[in-house]
């Protein structure tokens, strides 16, 4: 490595630091203000649950994080990925100061339906016949669920304060993955679908580093779409369709890439297994299957009581079925074989190939 090579990467990397630094003190803080709005985990007057796991090692807690982005720029480093989209963005305060009321606002609402147990405000006439009802809940009591403008405009602030600026960096270490499957081929060549695309943000950063394939992003919220149409804007090759994961009439054999990024710990385990045999009948021959979502039980062990008490402190009436979930079985049951395994601190990316 030349001198000047040196001297860029290592402007790079203090750049990279330093930007990782203030955003997750960014986020560190608005989750410690949320935290106290929210209050214990208990509701007021019950006992607190009995853990079955030890206690949180929060040794291995720091350190598995700051594994997280030593991965995430060893990866930027050789190249697998570019500097991260949130990075190279200039910040403006404006923004952030806005996104930043509306989450402290919408806080409180989410305070005042855990202590009422408010996880079906979304349920009624008008949603009933439209949505199945596994759908129609207040997933970590947030308002309106899935299904409102405002709840997609906060959800990538919501997302990255529970993770304390992890969030981002624990969806990029899919990429790697998808470089593999690249390897020798035109990525104008390519079709990928995003099962629950959400707001957009993980399809923006695959197209950011391979803008030449031809994405599909699936969700069945039109607020969501809607979001994450703006998000992809300046990217050509994308099509929107408003579908179920589960049953997306979507052709066979069409996608070489499908993804899933932390969809199926809010599917039902009946859902579950139809949204992955979905998968396997969209896939091409050879094609892979990238399932992005939470670690499970055993996988960090000293981690394992979070896990457990995730679901008590938010709206998330699968996540604790999905943690103990033989992925490879599921999958297995679906006509996938699994190939490849990586944990990311709070995250696990896995990949199976169509059997």
């Amino acid at each position: 490595m030349s001198l000047a090579t040196s001297a860029t990467t290592g402007a790079k990397h203090a750049f990279y630091g330093a930007s990782q630094l203030a955003r997750v003190a960014w986020f560190t803080g608005h989750y410690l203000a949320g935290r106290r709005k929210m209050g214990p985990i208990a509701r007021p007057g019950e006992a607190p649950a009995a853990d079955a796991f030890a206690p949180l090692d929060r040794e291995r807690l720091k350190q598995s994080f700051r594994e997280l982005f030593r991965a995430d720029w060893s990866h930027i480093k050789s190249g697998a990925y570019k500097m991260p989209l949130e990075l190279r963005r200039p910040p403006s305060l404006s923004r952030l100061l806005t996104r930043s009321r509306d989450y402290l606002r919408d806080t409180e609402n989410v305070a005042r339906r855990k202590y009422a147990n408010g996880h079906s405000e979304v349920m009624n006439e008008e949603t009933a016949g439209k949505y199945p009802r596994y759908y129609l809940q207040n997933f970590h009591f947030q308002t309106d669920g899935w299904l409102s403008a405002q709840s997609a405009d906060r959800y990538d602030m919501q997302v990255e304060t529970l993770f304390t600026g992890a969030a981002a960096a624990m969806r990029r270490q899919a990429l790697p993955f998808i470089r593999r499957a690249l390897a020798g081929r035109d990525p104008a060549s390519i079709e990928l679908l995003d099962l629950g695309c959400g707001a957009g943000g993980f399809l923006e950063t695959v197209l950011d580093n391979w803008p030449g394939i031809k994405a599909s992003a699936l969700d069945l919220s039109p607020a969501y779409l809607g979001k994450a149409q703006t998000t992809l804007s300046k990217f050509r090759h994308v099509r929107f369709i408003r579908a179920k994961a589960e049953a997306s009439g979507l052709g066979d054999a069409s996608f070489d890439i499908i993804t899933a990024v932390y969809l199926f710990h809010e599917l039902p385990p009946k859902i579950r297994l139809e949204t992955a045999r979905e998968a396997a009948r969209l896939l091409k021959p050879g094609g892979i299957f990238l399932l992005v979502d939470t670690i499970q039980y055993g996988d960090e062990p000293g981690l394992d009581t979070l896990l457990e008490n995730f679901p008590r402190g938010f709206h998330e009436p699968y996540y604790d079925s999905y943690c103990r979930l033989d992925l490879a079985g599921e999958f297995a049951a679906a006509g996938f074989e699994k190939r490849d395994e990586r944990l990311a601190f709070l995250t696990k990316v896995t990949a199976f190939a169509k059997a």
